[in-house]
């Protein structure tokens, strides 16, 4: 469904790490809005919900709710570091255009 890569792994890691919690997995998930319509979303979970589409990467879970999966088909999310900043970055198929952020897509 979707592919993260080892440095995306890393990140996540060390997000639910930083959790002070016991935490299901990072949500990835598509919402309206942002410059190009449509934006990326990411969230810690507590708990995964019984419709999620669950996937394990290596040692992280990446949960992705019915609605997201769609537009979320085939992408790559990847964690660049650069001079500009660092952050996660999504190669998405399935968008037609994005915005400069990187953040917003349709």
């Amino acid at each position: 469904m979707i592919d993260i890569t080892e440095s995306a792994q890393s990140a996540i890691k060390s997000a639910i790490d930083g959790a002070g919690q016991t935490v299901a997995g990072l949500r990835v998930m598509v919402q309206s809005g942002g410059c190009a319509g449509m934006k990326y979303g990411m969230a810690l979970e507590l708990q995964a919900q019984p419709d999620d589409a669950v996937i394990t990467a290596g040692t992280v879970t990446v949960l992705l709710d019915p609605e997201s999966q769609s537009h979320l088909a085939g992408t790559t999310i990847d964690f660049v570091t650069g001079l500009e900043g660092s952050g996660f970055v999504f190669n998405n198929p399935n968008a037609s255009s994005s915005c400069g952020c990187g953040k917003s897509f349709c």
